[in-house]
C-alpha cells in the first residue's frame, strides 16, 4: 500500500505546486498567502510518504484529499483534479491493502513447512 499511496502523494505534490502558480496569476491572494498554503500542502505530501505505515497516515491523506478538492474555491480546475486524486487515493489504499495481504499470504506459504 505504501508504494501506491506514496506515488499518489508525489503526483499531488507537483499538482499543488502548479496550482500555486495558477493561483498567483488568477486570484486576488498575495503571493505569500498562496505559497504559505501551497508550501504547507506540498510539505505534507512529502511527510505523509514517510508516515503512511503509521496509524494516522491514511486518515491524514484523506484530509489532504478533501483540502485539495476545497482548493477549487481558488483555482476551479482543482475541483476536478481533487476528485481525480481522491479516486487515486482510494484505489491506492484499497488495492494496496489487497496487495499487502497477498504478499503476506505468499510469504506465509513459503515459510510454512511442506506437509505433502
Amino acid at each position: 500500500m505504501r508504494t501506491l499511496c506514496a506515488s499518489t502523494l508525489i503526483g499531488e505534490f507537483f499538482v499543488i505546486g502548479f496550482a500555486g502558480l495558477v493561483a498567483m496569476q488568477t486570484s486576488d491572494l498575495s503571493a505569500a498567502a498562496v505559497w504559505s498554503v501551497c508550501g504547507a500542502a506540498m510539505a505534507l505530501c512529502v511527510l505523509l510518504c514517510g508516515a503512511l505505515s503509521r496509524r494516522g497516515g491514511v486518515p491524514l491523506g484523506w484530509a489532504l484529499q478533501l483540502a485539495l478538492i476545497a482548493s477549487g474555491l481558488v483555482v476551479p480546475a482543482m475541483y476536478f483534479l481533487g476528485v481525480c486524486f481522491a479516486g487515486l487515493w482510494w484505489a491506492s489504499v484499497h488495492f494496496g491493502r489487497k496487495v499487502d495481504a497477498a504478499k503476506a499470504e505468499r510469504a506465509r506459504l513459503e515459510t510454512e513447512p511442506d506437509t505433502a
